[in-house]
């Protein structure tokens, strides 16, 4: 995922140095990049127009990205943009893991504890390139979200 496009660029660079890639770079798949106690995944399966699944899109493909969290049961959870911080918290309503989104608003930058051993949830802008390029989101700006995961992480 985000293998080989600019995207990428910013982000295996960023996790990279903060010690959860084993290299700063992904340009392939067989390139050897290894995440550490990291795992990525999407809330959408495929590329939509725009890069705006709908929400029939991303309610058809919940089911993914149900699974993995139960198979992998994380202690924190970093969204990248609103449409996977969305998709998240679905996700947690519709199993009853939580009783509604209210209170859980996305923004650069916001952590929530959520109740009963669920995963800390962090947020962030998108990596997109449109938002590296217009400065929405800095390096320095990821590097803090990083940092608030590792701290969290290492307690």
């Amino acid at each position: 995922m985000f293998t080989g496009d600019r995207s990428g660029d910013f982000l295996y660079k960023h996790l990279y140095l903060a010690g959860l890639a084993s290299q700063p770079t992904s340009t392939h798949r067989e390139d050897g990049l290894k995440l550490r106690n990291a795992y990525l995944t999407a809330a959408a399966r495929c590329a939509p127009p725009e890069n705006r699944p709908s929400p029939e899109e991303l309610k058809q493909c919940s089911s993914y990205l149900e699974a993995e969290l139960e198979l992998l049961k994380p202690r924190a959870v970093l969204a990248l943009g609103k449409i996977a911080f969305d998709a998240f918290l679905n996700v947690l309503v519709r199993n009853g893991a939580i009783p509604s989104r209210a209170g859980y608003a996305f923004s650069h930058g916001a952590h929530f504890e959520l109740p009963d051993g669920l995963p800390r949830l962090f947020a962030s802008y998108h990596p997109s390139q449109q938002n590296t390029q217009t400065g929405r989101l800095t390096p320095g700006m990821f590097q803090n979200v990083l940092q608030k995961i590792r701290r969290f992480l290492d307690q």
